[in-house]
């Protein structure tokens, strides 16, 4: 089974905001060459 990590961090402008991250996930899941699966993301 594959396994592909990133961390990314994002600037925003107060404690809580929606912020569109599709592009980046995006970007991950072609760095990773992984075809199907499931994505996790977390905040912290």
């Amino acid at each position: 089974m594959k396994s592909y990590r990133k961390e990314l961090w994002f600037e925003v402008p107060s404690r809580r905001a929606f912020i569109n991250i599709t592009r980046h996930i995006e970007s991950c899941l072609h760095d990773s060459n992984i075809r199907e699966g499931l994505v996790l993301v977390k905040t912290s």
